[in-house]
């Protein structure tokens, strides 16, 4: 190669490289989400069955059903995308994760409820805020979809598990007529 054909090839690179960088951290931070979601949503499947096991409360054990169903439509959502844009999902919860499920399975009836209902609270104000994020922000139209279809579902979690946190409260208060059980 001349000596210029090769400064014309090294040049190419260098203005490129800005533009490859650029580009890689959105793709690694969607890739990044597509993974923490599959997690989250993974706990959300583990700890909906723990509910319809561990609860005495019908309301409780209604909402976990409906977040082993809900969330295992979007776990079938996430896999679709993931295998789309090749991303491999982490198939375990983290380890962190297996402590929350643990100590969960070691409370029963309103102490269960309280506990898990907390959780579900926290858990849900933390994913509306990612994937209302991605569903304004992702470049990636596959994960700026998935996130806005998702958002509806997991807003209406968060509605459902506040109400039922303060239910649990007033309950616990001694106000009667919450009809909790």
């Amino acid at each position: 190669m001349r000596p210029t054909a090769a400064l014309v090839v090294l040049a190419a690179a260098l203005t490129a490289a800005p533009l490859l960088a650029a580009e890689k951290p959105g793709r690694q931070t969607e890739r990044a989400f597509l993974a923490e979601a599959a997690r989250g949503n993974a706990l959300e499947q583990e700890l909906g069955r723990l509910a319809t096991r561990r609860s005495e409360n019908k309301r409780v054990k209604a909402f976990g059903r409906r977040m082993l169903d809900d969330h295992t439509k979007l776990e079938s959502q996430l896999k679709g995308v993931a295998q789309k844009e090749g991303v491999s999902l982490p198939t375990r919860l983290s380890e962190d994760q297996r402590k929350q499920v643990d100590r969960l399975s070691k409370l029963r009836g309103a102490d269960f409820d309280r506990e898990y209902i907390s959780m579900m609270v926290h858990d849900h104000e933390e994913d509306v805020g990612k994937f209302h994020d991605k569903a304004e922000n992702a470049a990636d139209p596959a994960v700026k979809s998935l996130a806005s279809q998702a958002l509806p579902t997991l807003q209406s979690h968060l509605q459902e598990a506040r109400d039922i946190k303060s239910s649990l409260s007033r309950a616990t208060s001694g106000v009667p007529g919450t009809g909790l059980h």
